[in-house]
């Protein structure tokens, strides 16, 4: 076989490998995604056996510790529509408490959202809020 149809050859393999994985990578990070939902999504088209990234507020009074278990009641952000019940086994931020926006991913099931292991985030709130417009002076 001659050198230059041996390069061509390598090059073409080479580049079919390359877009073979690109298109693996992109397949898996899209699939692999859960939906971000809010506790009024979730109440209203949860499906079994689906993984979801739960999103929304502690609501006031409802956190629950029992040992290893965290159990709490999260609300949209905006405090209106559904709340859900929540079970929480691992690791829990050191700014989780009632009010702070928080998510967690998991799963519905007999009426309560059960979050996988370590995956709790507390959202700080932000520490940049806009300024009040200022009045001109004439």
């Amino acid at each position: 076989m001659d050198p230059q149809r041996k390069r061509r050859v390598r090059l073409v393999v080479a580049l079919t490998a390359a877009l073979a994985l690109a298109g693996a990578l992109v397949y898996t990070s899209f699939s692999a995604a859960s939906d971000a939902v809010d506790p009024t999504q979730l109440l209203a088209s949860a499906d079994s056996g689906r993984t979801y990234q739960l999103s929304g507020k502690v609501a006031a009074g409802s956190v629950n510790r029992n040992g290893d278990h965290l159990g709490f009641v999260m609300r949209d952000r905006d405090g209106r529509g559904g709340a859900v019940r929540v079970r929480y086994d691992g690791t829990i931020p050191d700014p989780f408490r009632e009010g702070r926006e928080v998510i967690v991913t998991g799963h519905y099931s007999g009426g309560r959202f059960v979050g996988q292991r370590d995956s709790l985030i507390t959202k700080c709130p932000s520490k940049f809020k806009s300024a009040p417009p200022t009045a001109e002076k004439n």
